[in-house]
């Protein structure tokens, strides 16, 4: 299901990347004109966000009965590792997203995050930085979101999930 779900989101994604311009004065008025101006976009704007959603349930639900019928041990230890990088890339993906509209709610949430992020002993200033493009929440920090979302973090959910399910039948499939 994890999977299904995440093959909606690219296609639903990449056909949202055709109405969606990463930058500040133009990323809420393509939210807006997709809801109410673009045939069907609402349709296509709410599977992708219902999608991303499912997907972070589904996950952590798979994460729980790994867990609960111990399926972590040996053997399956590395597998284990891979789908908790697998929880940490979705969570990041969803957090990306909901950056996307640039409103005031995703300003606030980046503002959070990196904030977050700089209290990282030794390199969180220099983390934030990164993230941000510079010093403030701007057009820079929209810019890198949209990549990571867009190409940097499918690209390392698609080649986990593939790792992932090598894993699964390498270590004699689900049992």
């Amino acid at each position: 299901l994890s999977l299904g779900l995440f093959l909606i989101l690219v296609v639903t994604g990449i056909l949202l990347m055709l109405y969606y311009h990463p930058s500040v004065p133009q990323a809420y008025r393509d939210m807006k004109d997709l809801q109410f101006s673009v045939s069907s976009g609402r349709l296509l704007r709410n599977m992708h966000r219902w999608a991303a959603h499912g997907m972070v349930a589904l996950v952590f639900l798979h994460m729980l009965r790994v867990f609960y019928a111990r399926a972590y041990k040996p053997p399956k230890e590395f597998n284990w590792v891979v789908g908790v990088l697998l929880w940490i890339l979705t969570l990041l993906l969803s957090f990306t997203g909901y950056l996307l509209p640039w409103d005031q709610l995703s300003i606030w949430a980046v503002t959070i995050g990196t904030n977050m992020v700089r209290a990282t002993p030794l390199v969180g200033e220099k983390l934030r930085f990164v993230f941000l493009g510079g010093n403030i929440v701007g057009e820079n920090a929209l810019l890198r979101f949209y990549v990571l979302h867009c190409v940097i973090l499918p690209l390392f959910l698609a080649l986990g999930i593939g790792i992932h399910f090598w894993r699964i039948r390498k270590d004699g499939g689900l049992k």
